[in-house]
């Protein structure tokens, strides 16, 4: 069996693609996509792609800091909420870094104002990289747990 990272409930990932260092993440294994606020979604073309520009807050304590980031556009969804409403959402795919590992992942940008993370981890995001403990918390903070 090859070695699994075990995580708690809430953790901090780095986004390095997008200039995001220990962004706290809600880990569901209830929600197959993973989802990340964003404000000011801009679509433009570069180099004849699809690209998208967007603003970031990562720290919600500290919402007068914002970082700008561009990414080519991976894909566009139609995601069911956890409200049961369907939105059609613009998909990147960037590296996520968690402990001492790191791997690309597709997310989702959404307004997530009114949730308590800006980033929620999805079952996609997690692939068989993980096993999830949901009565802990940060478990990465502590030392990288692997089974």
């Amino acid at each position: 069996m090859e070695s699994k990272l075990i995580v708690g409930s809430l953790e901090k990932c780095d986004l390095p693609d997008l200039k995001i260092q220990n962004l706290p993440i809600r880990i569901d294994t209830g929600a197959k996509t993973s989802s990340l606020h964003v404000d000011n979604l801009t679509p433009f073309t570069k180099n004849d792609e699809h690209w998208i520009r967007f603003d970031i807050h990562p720290d919600i304590h500290k919402v007068e800091n914002i970082i700008s980031c561009e990414s080519i556009v991976h894909d566009q969804r139609t995601i069911k909420s956890s409200n049961g409403t369907s939105e059609a959402r613009y998909v990147i795919q960037t590296l996520f870094c968690l402990g001492s590992q790191s791997w690309p992942i597709q997310i989702t940008l959404t307004n997530r104002s009114d949730m308590s993370y800006l980033m929620l981890f999805g079952r996609e995001g997690m692939g068989d990289k993980l096993l999830v403990d949901p009565s802990q918390e940060y478990l990465m903070d502590d030392i990288n747990h692997t089974v």
